[in-house]
């Protein structure tokens, strides 16, 4: 039994001195990574947990531009030899190129977009790249169910995976937007007593919604006159009730998380809707919610304020589609 044991010490001896190299007195590690490996007691990482990277070729005279359907929130680059940035105006579009010609080495790309898809890339260099325009497929578009209850989507494709963001919590972003998508969709009027109109403009809230620890708002502005109104910004505001003459009102803004079809113009003679999301909260007493929209040098003003039982009859969503 001793012989064997010196026998099997041998052979360890030998496994580990055949893996490395001395160099200067120091072990340097030169056995290629395999994943499987590890000292301690591990588990492999199997294929299934892998996300697959989509190839992307890049050259160093020409640059490849990649259109996300979502905003960029996060991009990595993984060496030096990239260069990436978003396109100047634009939130959707990743410009990459390398950073010198002909480098050897393989590099990859992680992106991270606003609806929380994660994109992985791996990145070689080509003098001349075929792909220079790229559009990711939005797989938003094309789901058809989701079940809210359940957190579950159809058809998610194997090299993209949701990522949690920190402003909307423990809710899965994919998941918002498919509920402001199925919100807009549907186009329901569950509130016919909340808005406001003057001088050709309609400003109404068409519904409140509830999921988890988030509401949306879908608002609806109509301009009935010839002139088009631009949009400067809406805010969304904690208020008094009643402000006695001579006294400052106290404000508590509350920022949209997320806006769906926010458009900034509305032509003359045309209507549009959109879907806020906002985190969730109730009104103290004695408080109103005050919500503005203002017209960007103009004074088309328009106001309306709702209270506490109205955010209390919020509609719930259990399962909405999407068309």
């Amino acid at each position: 039994m001793k012989r064997i044991f010196i026998i099997l010490a041998f052979m360890a001896g030998a496994f580990a001195v055949s893996a490395q190299e001395k160099t200067n007195g120091n072990s340097v590690k030169t056995m290629p990574g395999t994943g499987d490996y590890f000292q301690g007691l591990t588990r492999p990482l199997t294929f299934d947990k892998m996300i697959a990277p989509y190839a992307l070729e890049v050259t160093f005279d020409k640059t490849v531009h990649i259109i996300f359907p979502a905003a960029i929130r996060y991009v990595d680059l993984g060496s030096a030899d990239l260069l990436a940035a978003k396109a100047d105006g634009t939130e959707n579009v990743l410009r990459v190129k390398a950073a010198q010609r002909d480098f050897s080495s393989e590099s990859n790309l992680s992106v991270i977009t606003e609806d929380g898809s994660y994109y992985s890339f791996n990145v070689k260099y080509a003098d001349e790249p075929v792909k220079l325009s790229v559009e990711m497929a939005d797989f938003i578009r094309n789901n058809k169910t989701a079940d809210h209850r359940n957190n579950k989507t159809a058809d998610h494709p194997d090299n993209t995976t949701t990522v949690l963001l920190t402003d909307l919590g423990n809710e899965s972003p994919l998941l918002v937007n498919l509920i402001m998508q199925s919100i807009y969709k549907n186009d329901r009027r569950e509130i016919k007593h909340i808005g406001c109109k003057r001088f050709g403009i309609q400003y109404t809230l068409k519904g409140i919604y509830s999921h988890n620890n988030l509401l949306y708002f879908h608002t609806q502005l109509k301009n009935s006159s010839n002139v088009p109104f631009n949009v400067d910004y809406i805010s969304f505001c904690i208020v008094d009730k009643k402000v006695a003459k001579r006294t400052a009102t106290q404000k508590q803004s509350i920022a949209p998380l997320r806006a769906y079809n926010q458009i900034m113009v509305i032509d003359g003679r045309k209507t549009e809707r959109t879907v806020f999301t906002l985190p969730r909260f109730t009104l103290p007493e004695g408080k109103q919610l005050l919500v503005e929209l203002n017209e960007k040098d103009g004074g088309r003003r328009q106001s309306f304020t709702l209270g506490n039982d109205d955010l209390l009859r919020a509609k719930g969503i259990s399962k909405l589609r999407v068309e």
